[in-house]
Protein backbone atom coordinates (compact mmCIF):
# COMPACT_ATOMS: atom_id res chain seq x y z
CA UNK A 1 0.00 0.00 0.00
CA UNK A 2 2.90 2.52 0.47
CA UNK A 3 3.04 3.08 -3.37
CA UNK A 4 -1.02 3.96 -3.51
CA UNK A 5 -0.52 6.24 0.38
CA UNK A 6 2.46 7.84 -1.59
CA UNK A 7 0.49 8.99 -4.59
CA UNK A 8 -2.48 10.17 -2.33
CA UNK A 9 0.28 12.61 -0.71
CA UNK A 10 -0.39 14.94 -3.20
CA UNK A 11 -3.92 14.90 -2.67
CA UNK A 12 -3.80 14.75 1.35
CA UNK A 13 -6.18 18.08 0.92
CA UNK A 14 -8.89 16.17 -0.91
CA UNK A 15 -8.82 13.14 0.70
CA UNK A 16 -9.43 14.80 3.84
CA UNK A 17 -12.37 17.28 2.53
CA UNK A 18 -13.80 14.25 0.98
CA UNK A 19 -15.02 12.74 3.80
CA UNK A 20 -15.52 15.36 6.15
CA UNK A 21 -18.26 16.81 3.33
CA UNK A 22 -19.60 12.95 3.43
CA UNK A 23 -20.21 13.21 6.99
CA UNK A 24 -21.57 16.92 6.80
CA UNK A 25 -24.56 15.57 3.91
CA UNK A 26 -24.80 12.12 6.85
CA UNK A 27 -25.71 14.76 9.28
CA UNK A 28 -27.96 15.87 7.21
CA UNK A 29 -29.79 12.26 6.38
CA UNK A 30 -30.04 11.56 10.54
CA UNK A 31 -31.69 14.83 10.92
CA UNK A 32 -34.30 14.40 8.50
CA UNK A 33 -36.73 11.52 10.38
CA UNK A 34 -36.70 13.94 13.69
CA UNK A 35 -37.93 16.10 11.53
CA UNK A 36 -40.70 13.79 9.61
CA UNK A 37 -41.55 12.37 13.17
CA UNK A 38 -42.46 15.98 14.76
CA UNK A 39 -44.61 16.79 11.84
CA UNK A 40 -46.51 13.70 12.58
CA UNK A 41 -46.03 14.32 15.98
CA UNK A 42 -46.89 17.80 16.39
CA UNK A 43 -48.12 19.36 13.23
CA UNK A 44 -50.28 16.22 12.08
CA UNK A 45 -51.79 15.23 14.79
CA UNK A 46 -52.79 18.88 16.22
CA UNK A 47 -53.49 19.95 12.76
CA UNK A 48 -51.07 22.77 12.80
CA UNK A 49 -50.76 23.44 9.07
CA UNK A 50 -48.14 25.98 9.71
CA UNK A 51 -46.03 23.96 11.60
CA UNK A 52 -46.13 21.41 8.66
CA UNK A 53 -45.25 23.67 6.68
CA UNK A 54 -42.45 25.24 8.50
CA UNK A 55 -41.49 22.19 9.06
CA UNK A 56 -41.15 20.95 5.04
CA UNK A 57 -39.05 23.93 4.56
CA UNK A 58 -36.38 22.76 7.26
CA UNK A 59 -36.42 19.42 5.14
CA UNK A 60 -35.82 21.38 1.73
CA UNK A 61 -33.00 23.04 3.39
CA UNK A 62 -31.74 19.85 4.60
CA UNK A 63 -32.08 18.51 0.96
CA UNK A 64 -30.39 21.41 -0.78
CA UNK A 65 -27.36 21.69 2.12
CA UNK A 66 -27.19 17.50 1.19
CA UNK A 67 -26.97 17.91 -2.19
CA UNK A 68 -24.04 20.44 -2.25
CA UNK A 69 -21.80 18.57 0.40
CA UNK A 70 -22.54 15.09 -1.73
CA UNK A 71 -21.57 17.35 -4.88
CA UNK A 72 -18.74 18.93 -2.98
CA UNK A 73 -17.63 15.59 -1.95
CA UNK A 74 -17.82 13.63 -5.30
CA UNK A 75 -15.58 16.46 -6.40
CA UNK A 76 -13.14 16.56 -4.02
CA UNK A 77 -13.14 12.71 -4.14
CA UNK A 78 -12.87 12.32 -7.79
CA UNK A 79 -10.05 14.41 -8.03
CA UNK A 80 -7.92 12.64 -5.52
CA UNK A 81 -8.66 9.14 -7.04
CA UNK A 82 -8.10 10.53 -10.98
CA UNK A 83 -4.61 12.33 -9.71
CA UNK A 84 -3.89 8.96 -7.90
CA UNK A 85 -4.68 6.51 -10.87
CA UNK A 86 -2.53 9.39 -13.22
CA UNK A 87 0.30 8.85 -10.89
CA UNK A 88 0.38 5.18 -10.79
CA UNK A 89 -0.28 4.88 -14.19
CA UNK A 90 3.02 7.16 -14.60
CA UNK A 91 4.92 5.52 -12.06
CA UNK A 92 4.43 1.91 -13.77
CA UNK A 93 5.08 3.31 -17.52
CA UNK A 94 8.66 4.89 -15.84
CA UNK A 95 9.30 1.69 -14.11
CA UNK A 96 8.50 -0.50 -17.22
CA UNK A 97 11.31 1.94 -19.06
CA UNK A 98 14.04 1.15 -16.15
CA UNK A 99 13.44 -2.94 -16.37
CA UNK A 100 15.62 -4.78 -17.71
CA UNK A 101 14.90 -7.61 -20.58
CA UNK A 102 14.83 -10.44 -18.16
CA UNK A 103 12.08 -9.03 -15.66
CA UNK A 104 10.22 -7.43 -19.10
CA UNK A 105 10.35 -11.18 -20.29
CA UNK A 106 8.87 -12.50 -16.82
CA UNK A 107 6.44 -9.64 -16.35
CA UNK A 108 4.97 -10.26 -19.92
CA UNK A 109 3.61 -7.41 -22.21
CA UNK A 110 -0.09 -8.50 -21.72
CA UNK A 111 0.02 -8.22 -18.01
CA UNK A 112 1.89 -4.97 -17.86
CA UNK A 113 -1.12 -3.74 -20.06
CA UNK A 114 -3.08 -5.64 -17.81
CA UNK A 115 -1.84 -3.74 -14.48
CA UNK A 116 -1.97 -0.30 -16.35
CA UNK A 117 -5.32 -0.39 -17.33
CA UNK A 118 -7.89 -2.55 -15.60
CA UNK A 119 -5.89 -2.50 -12.59
CA UNK A 120 -5.15 0.90 -12.25
CA UNK A 121 -8.70 1.75 -13.19
CA UNK A 122 -9.76 -0.39 -10.42
CA UNK A 123 -7.65 1.11 -8.17
CA UNK A 124 -9.00 4.68 -8.46
CA UNK A 125 -12.73 3.43 -8.39
CA UNK A 126 -11.42 2.05 -5.12
CA UNK A 127 -9.48 5.14 -4.05
CA UNK A 128 -12.96 7.07 -5.09
CA UNK A 129 -15.56 5.26 -3.11
CA UNK A 130 -12.92 5.00 0.35
CA UNK A 131 -12.88 8.59 0.44
CA UNK A 132 -17.12 8.95 -0.08
CA UNK A 133 -18.33 5.68 1.68
CA UNK A 134 -15.61 4.42 4.10
CA UNK A 135 -16.47 6.92 7.20
CA UNK A 136 -20.21 7.41 5.83
CA UNK A 137 -21.44 4.00 6.34
CA UNK A 138 -20.17 3.65 9.44
CA UNK A 139 -21.11 6.76 10.44
CA UNK A 140 -24.82 6.30 9.37
CA UNK A 141 -25.13 2.77 10.81
CA UNK A 142 -23.72 3.70 14.49
CA UNK A 143 -25.49 7.27 14.01
CA UNK A 144 -28.96 5.82 13.08
CA UNK A 145 -28.37 3.59 16.07
CA UNK A 146 -27.69 6.64 18.32
CA UNK A 147 -30.72 8.43 17.30
CA UNK A 148 -32.50 5.72 17.44
CA UNK A 149 -31.99 5.82 21.65
CA UNK A 150 -32.69 9.49 21.40
CA UNK A 151 -36.18 8.39 19.94
CA UNK A 152 -37.07 5.55 22.38
CA UNK A 153 -34.09 3.48 24.44
CA UNK A 154 -36.22 0.08 24.41
CA UNK A 155 -37.10 -0.23 20.74
CA UNK A 156 -33.81 0.95 19.91
CA UNK A 157 -32.35 -2.19 21.34
CA UNK A 158 -33.35 -4.50 18.05
CA UNK A 159 -31.05 -2.29 16.27
CA UNK A 160 -28.26 -3.16 19.08
CA UNK A 161 -29.41 -7.02 18.31
CA UNK A 162 -29.73 -6.67 14.44
CA UNK A 163 -26.23 -4.52 13.76
CA UNK A 164 -23.67 -6.85 14.88
CA UNK A 165 -25.55 -10.29 12.91
CA UNK A 166 -25.44 -7.68 10.15
CA UNK A 167 -21.68 -6.87 10.42
CA UNK A 168 -20.92 -10.85 10.69
CA UNK A 169 -22.84 -11.57 7.44
CA UNK A 170 -21.41 -8.98 5.74
CA UNK A 171 -18.06 -9.59 7.21
CA UNK A 172 -18.13 -13.58 5.98
CA UNK A 173 -19.01 -12.88 2.45
CA UNK A 174 -16.39 -10.52 2.11
CA UNK A 175 -14.18 -12.50 3.25
CA UNK A 176 -14.79 -15.58 1.23
CA UNK A 177 -14.84 -13.16 -1.94
CA UNK A 178 -11.39 -11.87 -1.53
CA UNK A 179 -9.24 -14.72 -2.82
CA UNK A 180 -11.89 -15.76 -5.74
CA UNK A 181 -11.30 -11.78 -7.12
CA UNK A 182 -7.71 -12.41 -6.91
CA UNK A 183 -8.71 -15.46 -9.27
CA UNK A 184 -10.60 -12.72 -11.62
CA UNK A 185 -7.93 -10.78 -12.25
CA UNK A 186 -5.56 -13.71 -13.11
CA UNK A 187 -8.11 -15.11 -15.67
CA UNK A 188 -8.08 -11.61 -16.90
CA UNK A 189 -4.62 -12.10 -17.41
CA UNK A 190 -5.05 -14.57 -19.52
CA UNK A 191 -8.10 -12.84 -21.85
CA UNK A 192 -5.73 -9.70 -22.17
CA UNK A 193 -2.81 -12.53 -23.48
CA UNK A 194 -5.13 -14.02 -26.09
CA UNK A 195 -6.56 -10.65 -27.41
CA UNK A 196 -3.19 -9.15 -27.72
CA UNK A 197 -1.33 -12.44 -29.75
CA UNK A 198 -4.44 -12.52 -32.20
CA UNK A 199 -4.30 -8.93 -33.36
CA UNK A 200 -0.41 -9.23 -33.60
CA UNK A 201 -0.12 -12.34 -35.11
CA UNK A 202 -3.69 -11.83 -37.20
CA UNK A 203 -1.55 -12.48 -40.67
CA UNK A 204 0.22 -15.59 -39.26
CA UNK A 205 -3.38 -16.76 -38.41
CA UNK A 206 -5.26 -16.16 -41.48
CA UNK A 207 -2.33 -17.54 -43.67
CA UNK A 208 -2.81 -20.86 -41.24
CA UNK A 209 -6.94 -20.75 -41.47
CA UNK A 210 -6.27 -20.97 -37.69
CA UNK A 211 -9.57 -18.61 -36.87
CA UNK A 212 -11.87 -21.55 -35.42
CA UNK A 213 -9.04 -22.52 -33.12
CA UNK A 214 -8.27 -19.28 -31.86
CA UNK A 215 -11.69 -18.58 -31.46
CA UNK A 216 -12.29 -21.28 -29.49
CA UNK A 217 -9.16 -20.31 -27.35
CA UNK A 218 -10.19 -17.35 -26.73
CA UNK A 219 -13.65 -18.64 -25.81
CA UNK A 220 -11.82 -20.84 -23.45
CA UNK A 221 -10.11 -18.19 -21.84
CA UNK A 222 -13.27 -15.77 -21.92
CA UNK A 223 -15.40 -18.77 -20.28
CA UNK A 224 -12.74 -19.41 -17.25
CA UNK A 225 -13.28 -15.65 -17.20
CA UNK A 226 -16.81 -15.62 -17.23
CA UNK A 227 -16.69 -18.92 -14.71
CA UNK A 228 -14.37 -17.36 -11.90
CA UNK A 229 -16.34 -13.88 -11.91
CA UNK A 230 -19.97 -15.76 -11.50
CA UNK A 231 -18.21 -17.75 -8.53
CA UNK A 232 -17.05 -14.54 -7.19
CA UNK A 233 -20.45 -12.82 -7.95
CA UNK A 234 -22.65 -15.40 -6.70
CA UNK A 235 -21.10 -15.23 -3.17
CA UNK A 236 -21.22 -11.57 -3.21
CA UNK A 237 -25.22 -11.75 -4.59
CA UNK A 238 -25.65 -12.81 -1.03
CA UNK A 239 -25.03 -9.87 0.75
CA UNK A 240 -28.26 -8.77 -0.09
CA UNK A 241 -30.80 -11.21 0.27
CA UNK A 242 -29.62 -12.07 3.67
CA UNK A 243 -29.20 -8.21 4.61
CA UNK A 244 -32.78 -7.89 3.58
CA UNK A 245 -33.56 -10.79 5.26
CA UNK A 246 -32.76 -9.70 8.60
CA UNK A 247 -33.58 -5.97 8.31
CA UNK A 248 -37.24 -7.10 7.55
CA UNK A 249 -37.41 -9.23 10.62
CA UNK A 250 -35.85 -6.70 12.15
CA UNK A 251 -38.68 -4.41 10.84
CA UNK A 252 -41.34 -7.04 12.34
CA UNK A 253 -39.78 -6.73 15.71
CA UNK A 254 -39.86 -2.60 15.74
CA UNK A 255 -43.16 -2.56 14.57
CA UNK A 256 -44.37 -4.92 17.90
CA UNK A 257 -42.60 -3.17 19.84
CA UNK A 258 -43.77 0.09 18.70
CA UNK A 259 -46.82 -0.91 18.65
CA UNK A 260 -46.85 -1.33 22.44
CA UNK A 261 -44.75 1.30 22.87
CA UNK A 262 -47.66 3.84 21.55
CA UNK A 263 -50.29 2.24 22.93
CA UNK A 264 -48.45 2.46 26.23
CA UNK A 265 -48.35 6.10 25.46
CA UNK A 266 -44.90 6.18 25.70
CA UNK A 267 -43.92 7.34 22.11
CA UNK A 268 -45.64 9.09 19.47
CA UNK A 269 -46.74 7.40 16.11
CA UNK A 270 -44.07 9.90 14.08
CA UNK A 271 -41.14 8.04 16.61
CA UNK A 272 -42.17 4.92 14.92
CA UNK A 273 -41.77 6.02 11.83
CA UNK A 274 -38.36 7.46 12.38
CA UNK A 275 -37.21 4.83 14.02
CA UNK A 276 -38.38 2.80 10.97
CA UNK A 277 -36.67 5.08 8.92
CA UNK A 278 -33.40 5.03 10.60
CA UNK A 279 -33.39 1.02 10.27
CA UNK A 280 -34.19 1.85 6.25
CA UNK A 281 -30.83 3.91 6.22
CA UNK A 282 -29.18 1.05 8.40
CA UNK A 283 -30.06 -1.27 5.41
CA UNK A 284 -29.09 0.62 2.15
CA UNK A 285 -25.66 1.99 4.19
CA UNK A 286 -24.71 -1.76 4.89
CA UNK A 287 -25.60 -2.58 1.39
CA UNK A 288 -23.35 -0.05 0.27
CA UNK A 289 -20.73 -0.80 2.57
CA UNK A 290 -20.99 -4.30 1.01
CA UNK A 291 -20.45 -3.11 -2.31
CA UNK A 292 -17.59 -0.65 -1.00
CA UNK A 293 -15.93 -4.02 0.62
CA UNK A 294 -16.30 -5.75 -2.87
CA UNK A 295 -14.89 -3.35 -4.48
CA UNK A 296 -11.86 -2.25 -2.34
CA UNK A 297 -11.18 -5.70 -2.24
CA UNK A 298 -10.84 -5.81 -6.25
CA UNK A 299 -9.05 -2.57 -5.92
CA UNK A 300 -6.39 -3.95 -3.21
CA UNK A 301 -5.70 -7.03 -4.79
CA UNK A 302 -5.08 -4.47 -8.28
CA UNK A 303 -2.84 -2.87 -6.07
CA UNK A 304 -0.86 -5.51 -4.73
CA UNK A 305 -0.11 -6.35 -8.41
CA UNK A 306 1.01 -3.28 -9.56
CA UNK A 307 3.08 -2.99 -5.99
CA UNK A 308 4.86 -5.89 -6.99
CA UNK A 309 5.98 -4.10 -10.63
CA UNK A 310 6.57 -1.04 -8.54
CA UNK A 311 8.71 -2.77 -5.90
CA UNK A 312 11.14 -4.18 -8.75
CA UNK A 313 14.74 -3.02 -8.84
CA UNK A 314 15.42 -2.78 -12.87
CA UNK A 315 18.45 -1.23 -14.03
CA UNK A 316 19.43 1.07 -11.02
CA UNK A 317 21.88 2.83 -13.62
CA UNK A 318 19.74 3.54 -16.46
CA UNK A 319 18.86 6.88 -15.99
CA UNK A 320 22.34 7.77 -13.99
CA UNK A 321 23.50 10.93 -16.51
CA UNK A 322 25.71 9.89 -19.47
CA UNK A 323 28.69 10.78 -19.43
CA UNK A 324 31.05 11.52 -22.16
CA UNK A 325 33.96 9.32 -20.99
CA UNK A 326 32.91 7.16 -17.98
CA UNK A 327 36.16 6.44 -15.49
CA UNK A 328 38.40 4.23 -17.08
CA UNK A 329 37.79 4.39 -20.51
CA UNK A 330 40.33 6.30 -21.28
CA UNK A 331 43.22 6.42 -22.74
CA UNK A 332 46.97 6.52 -20.96
CA UNK A 333 49.66 7.58 -22.80
CA UNK A 334 52.13 4.94 -23.54
CA UNK A 335 50.05 2.00 -23.11
CA UNK A 336 48.27 -0.10 -25.62
CA UNK A 337 44.75 1.24 -27.02
CA UNK A 338 41.88 -1.55 -25.24
CA UNK A 339 40.15 -3.56 -26.85
CA UNK A 340 36.73 -1.85 -28.70
CA UNK A 341 35.12 -4.80 -27.34
CA UNK A 342 35.92 -8.04 -25.54
CA UNK A 343 33.94 -11.22 -24.21
CA UNK A 344 36.00 -13.18 -21.15
CA UNK A 345 35.15 -16.28 -20.43
CA UNK A 346 31.48 -15.41 -20.86
CA UNK A 347 28.47 -17.77 -19.90
CA UNK A 348 24.76 -16.69 -19.70
CA UNK A 349 22.03 -18.47 -18.82
CA UNK A 350 18.42 -17.02 -19.38
CA UNK A 351 16.07 -17.10 -16.05
CA UNK A 352 14.52 -20.31 -15.32
CA UNK A 353 16.52 -22.15 -18.53
CA UNK A 354 18.25 -25.39 -17.79
CA UNK A 355 21.39 -25.54 -19.91
CA UNK A 356 23.33 -21.96 -20.43
CA UNK A 357 22.42 -19.91 -23.59
CA UNK A 358 26.00 -18.91 -23.91
CA UNK A 359 29.07 -20.71 -22.68
CA UNK A 360 32.82 -19.95 -22.52
CA UNK A 361 32.82 -16.99 -24.82
CA UNK A 362 36.40 -15.56 -25.20
CA UNK A 363 37.10 -13.26 -28.26
CA UNK A 364 37.95 -9.46 -28.51
CA UNK A 365 37.31 -7.16 -31.04
CA UNK A 366 39.52 -3.67 -31.89
CA UNK A 367 38.49 -0.77 -33.01
CA UNK A 368 37.52 -0.44 -36.66
CA UNK A 369 36.92 -3.85 -37.21
CA UNK A 370 33.75 -5.96 -39.01
CA UNK A 371 33.14 -8.74 -37.31
CA UNK A 372 30.50 -11.30 -38.60
CA UNK A 373 28.05 -13.41 -36.12
CA UNK A 374 27.32 -16.87 -38.00
CA UNK A 375 25.41 -19.69 -36.63
CA UNK A 376 22.28 -21.62 -36.97
CA UNK A 377 18.88 -20.62 -35.25
CA UNK A 378 19.35 -21.25 -31.65
CA UNK A 379 22.83 -20.93 -31.54
CA UNK A 380 23.21 -17.74 -29.42
CA UNK A 381 23.89 -15.22 -31.71
CA UNK A 382 21.37 -12.55 -30.29
CA UNK A 383 21.60 -13.10 -27.08
CA UNK A 384 25.69 -12.52 -27.96
CA UNK A 385 25.31 -8.96 -29.13
CA UNK A 386 22.59 -8.15 -26.33
CA UNK A 387 25.00 -8.45 -23.82
CA UNK A 388 27.54 -5.47 -25.23
CA UNK A 389 24.54 -3.00 -24.63
CA UNK A 390 23.84 -5.06 -21.41
CA UNK A 391 20.23 -6.10 -22.30
CA UNK A 392 21.19 -8.80 -20.07
CA UNK A 393 23.53 -9.19 -17.86
CA UNK A 394 26.27 -12.28 -18.28
CA UNK A 395 26.04 -15.12 -15.25
CA UNK A 396 29.90 -15.38 -15.34
CA UNK A 397 33.04 -13.97 -16.64
CA UNK A 398 32.76 -10.31 -18.23
CA UNK A 399 32.07 -8.10 -21.15
CA UNK A 400 34.33 -5.19 -22.07
CA UNK A 401 33.88 -1.74 -23.64
CA UNK A 402 36.99 0.05 -24.32
CA UNK A 403 38.60 -1.97 -21.64
CA UNK A 404 35.50 -1.22 -19.27
CA UNK A 405 33.90 -4.08 -17.73
CA UNK A 406 29.78 -3.06 -18.84
CA UNK A 407 28.16 -3.72 -15.71
CA UNK A 408 30.24 -0.23 -14.23
CA UNK A 409 28.85 1.96 -16.90
CA UNK A 410 25.64 3.93 -16.50
CA UNK A 411 23.50 2.37 -18.94
CA UNK A 412 22.85 5.15 -20.68
CA UNK A 413 26.57 6.43 -21.57
CA UNK A 414 27.29 3.11 -22.85
CA UNK A 415 23.97 3.13 -25.10
CA UNK A 416 24.86 6.26 -26.63
CA UNK A 417 28.05 4.23 -27.93
CA UNK A 418 26.09 1.19 -29.48
CA UNK A 419 23.82 1.83 -32.37
CA UNK A 420 21.24 -1.52 -32.67
CA UNK A 421 19.26 -2.75 -35.62
CA UNK A 422 17.33 -5.29 -33.66
CA UNK A 423 16.48 -8.76 -35.64
CA UNK A 424 12.47 -7.50 -35.26
CA UNK A 425 12.24 -4.45 -36.85
CA UNK A 426 10.18 -1.82 -35.23
CA UNK A 427 9.29 1.43 -36.23
CA UNK A 428 7.14 4.12 -34.95
CA UNK A 429 4.21 5.93 -36.62
CA UNK A 430 5.37 9.29 -37.44
CA UNK A 431 7.34 10.25 -40.84
CA UNK A 432 10.38 8.86 -41.89
CA UNK A 433 12.20 11.59 -40.20
CA UNK A 434 10.48 11.42 -36.87
CA UNK A 435 11.90 7.82 -36.73
CA UNK A 436 15.46 8.74 -38.11
CA UNK A 437 15.65 11.30 -35.23
CA UNK A 438 15.50 9.11 -32.80
CA UNK A 439 19.25 7.96 -33.56
CA UNK A 440 20.00 11.83 -33.06
CA UNK A 441 17.45 14.50 -32.30
CA UNK A 442 19.60 17.63 -33.09
CA UNK A 443 20.70 15.64 -36.53
CA UNK A 444 20.90 17.93 -39.76
CA UNK A 445 18.44 16.92 -43.11
CA UNK A 446 22.34 16.34 -44.52
CA UNK A 447 23.09 14.15 -41.94
CA UNK A 448 19.98 12.51 -41.97
CA UNK A 449 20.08 12.07 -46.11
CA UNK A 450 23.73 10.40 -45.85
CA UNK A 451 22.70 7.88 -43.10
CA UNK A 452 20.03 7.19 -45.79
CA UNK A 453 22.07 6.99 -47.89
CA UNK A 454 24.72 4.22 -46.37
CA UNK A 455 21.72 2.53 -45.50
CA UNK A 456 20.89 2.12 -48.90
CA UNK A 457 17.71 3.59 -48.57
CA UNK A 458 17.17 6.48 -50.70
CA UNK A 459 14.66 4.77 -53.06
CA UNK A 460 12.25 4.35 -49.80
CA UNK A 461 12.89 8.09 -49.04
CA UNK A 462 11.91 9.08 -52.49
CA UNK A 463 9.22 6.48 -52.85
CA UNK A 464 7.46 8.62 -49.49
CA UNK A 465 7.77 11.24 -51.18
CA UNK A 466 10.78 12.46 -49.01
CA UNK A 467 12.08 12.73 -45.05
CA UNK A 468 8.45 13.62 -43.89
CA UNK A 469 7.00 10.70 -45.77
CA UNK A 470 4.07 8.98 -43.70
CA UNK A 471 5.02 5.85 -41.56
CA UNK A 472 2.33 3.88 -40.70
CA UNK A 473 1.95 1.89 -37.46
CA UNK A 474 4.95 -0.73 -37.02
CA UNK A 475 5.75 0.63 -40.48
CA UNK A 476 2.67 -1.36 -42.29
CA UNK A 477 2.98 0.45 -44.79
CA UNK A 478 6.28 -0.87 -45.94
CA UNK A 479 8.02 -3.97 -47.11
CA UNK A 480 9.89 -5.68 -44.65
CA UNK A 481 13.46 -4.71 -46.69
CA UNK A 482 12.48 -1.10 -46.51
CA UNK A 483 11.61 -1.53 -42.80
CA UNK A 484 15.23 -3.01 -42.25
CA UNK A 485 17.00 0.11 -44.17
CA UNK A 486 15.07 2.77 -42.20
CA UNK A 487 16.20 1.02 -39.29
CA UNK A 488 19.57 1.02 -39.91
CA UNK A 489 19.40 4.52 -41.41
CA UNK A 490 18.43 5.82 -37.46
CA UNK A 491 20.95 3.54 -36.25
CA UNK A 492 23.73 5.14 -38.42
CA UNK A 493 22.53 8.80 -37.60
CA UNK A 494 23.50 8.12 -34.14
CA UNK A 495 27.25 7.79 -35.73
CA UNK A 496 28.21 4.66 -32.68
CA UNK A 497 31.28 3.63 -32.23
CA UNK A 498 29.43 0.17 -31.90
CA UNK A 499 27.00 -0.62 -34.49
CA UNK A 500 25.11 -3.95 -34.28
CA UNK A 501 22.89 -4.93 -37.25
CA UNK A 502 21.33 -8.27 -35.91
CA UNK A 503 20.26 -10.03 -39.16
CA UNK A 504 19.39 -6.21 -40.46
CA UNK A 505 19.49 -7.72 -43.88
CA UNK A 506 17.41 -10.99 -43.71
CA UNK A 507 14.70 -8.96 -46.31
CA UNK A 508 17.24 -7.82 -48.47
CA UNK A 509 18.23 -8.96 -51.74
CA UNK A 510 21.98 -10.13 -52.53
CA UNK A 511 23.02 -6.98 -54.89
CA UNK A 512 21.41 -4.77 -52.08
CA UNK A 513 23.15 -6.46 -48.99
CA UNK A 514 26.53 -5.89 -51.29
CA UNK A 515 25.94 -2.53 -51.58
CA UNK A 516 25.14 -2.11 -47.73
CA UNK A 517 28.38 -4.05 -46.56
CA UNK A 518 30.26 -2.07 -48.76
CA UNK A 519 28.95 1.09 -47.77
CA UNK A 520 29.58 0.46 -43.69
CA UNK A 521 33.59 -0.28 -44.12
CA UNK A 522 34.42 3.32 -44.69
CA UNK A 523 32.56 4.13 -41.73
CA UNK A 524 34.99 3.44 -39.39
CA UNK A 525 33.24 2.18 -36.29
CA UNK A 526 33.45 -1.35 -35.15
CA UNK A 527 30.67 -3.32 -36.92
CA UNK A 528 28.92 -6.84 -35.45
CA UNK A 529 27.51 -8.29 -38.76
CA UNK A 530 24.88 -11.08 -36.96
CA UNK A 531 23.40 -13.63 -39.99
CA UNK A 532 22.77 -16.87 -41.32
CA UNK A 533 24.02 -15.91 -44.41
CA UNK A 534 28.09 -16.76 -44.78
CA UNK A 535 27.94 -14.34 -47.89
CA UNK A 536 27.15 -11.80 -45.53
CA UNK A 537 30.30 -12.21 -42.98
CA UNK A 538 32.44 -13.55 -45.59
CA UNK A 539 34.61 -10.48 -46.11
CA UNK A 540 34.66 -9.32 -42.14
CA UNK A 541 38.03 -8.72 -40.78
CA UNK A 542 37.11 -11.81 -38.66
CA UNK A 543 33.98 -14.55 -38.19
CA UNK A 544 32.45 -15.59 -34.81
CA UNK A 545 30.96 -19.50 -35.44
CA UNK A 546 28.46 -20.13 -32.63
CA UNK A 547 26.92 -23.21 -31.83
CA UNK A 548 24.45 -24.47 -28.93
CA UNK A 549 25.82 -21.44 -27.79
CA UNK A 550 29.71 -22.18 -27.59
CA UNK A 551 32.18 -20.54 -29.73
CA UNK A 552 33.43 -23.16 -31.74
CA UNK A 553 35.55 -20.88 -34.74
CA UNK A 554 36.84 -17.90 -34.62
CA UNK A 555 38.93 -16.53 -37.89
CA UNK A 556 38.77 -15.54 -41.33
CA UNK A 557 36.71 -16.86 -44.05
CA UNK A 558 39.92 -18.80 -45.43
CA UNK A 559 40.68 -20.43 -42.11
CA UNK A 560 37.73 -21.49 -41.19
CA UNK A 561 37.38 -22.99 -44.27
CA UNK A 562 40.56 -25.31 -43.03
CA UNK A 563 39.62 -25.33 -39.20
CA UNK A 564 35.91 -25.17 -38.62
CA UNK A 565 33.66 -27.99 -39.14
CA UNK A 566 30.25 -25.76 -38.54
CA UNK A 567 31.66 -22.94 -40.74
CA UNK A 568 32.73 -25.38 -43.24
CA UNK A 569 29.28 -27.14 -43.29
CA UNK A 570 27.32 -23.65 -43.46
CA UNK A 571 29.16 -22.02 -45.89
CA UNK A 572 29.08 -25.07 -48.43
CA UNK A 573 25.40 -25.96 -47.97
CA UNK A 574 24.52 -22.52 -48.62
CA UNK A 575 27.09 -22.19 -51.85
CA UNK A 576 25.25 -24.64 -53.25
CA UNK A 577 21.68 -23.34 -52.57
CA UNK A 578 23.09 -19.70 -54.51
CA UNK A 579 24.20 -21.72 -57.37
Amino acid sequence: MKHLFSCLKRYRAEAILAPLFKLLEAAMELTVPLVVAQIINVGVAGGDTGYIIRACLVLVAFGALGLIFALTAQFFAAKAAVGVSAELRSRLFTKLQSLSFPQIDALGTSAMITRMTSDVNQVQTGVNMFLRLLLRSPFIVFGAMAMAFVVDGRAALVFVALIPVLAAVVCCVMWACVPLYRKVQEKLDGVYLSTRENLAGVRVIRAFSREEEEKREFDRRSDALRRAQKRAGRIAALTSPLTYALVNLAVIALLYVGAIRVNGGAIGQGDVVALYNYLSQILVELIKLANLIVTLTKAISCQKRIGKVLDLTGEPSLFSPATADPEGTEEVEGTEEPPAVSFEHVVFSYEGSGAPALEGIDFSVRRGETVGILGGTGSGKSTLVSLIPRFYSVSQGAVRVSGKDVSAIPAEALRLKVGLVPQKVVLFKGTIRSNLLWGNGDASEEELMEAVRIAQAEDVVRAKGGLDGEVAQEGKNLSGGQRQRLTIARALVKKPEILILDDASSALDYATDRNLRAALRGLGCTVFLVSQRASSVLHADQIAVLDDGKLVGLGKHEELIKTCEVYREIYRTQVKEEA
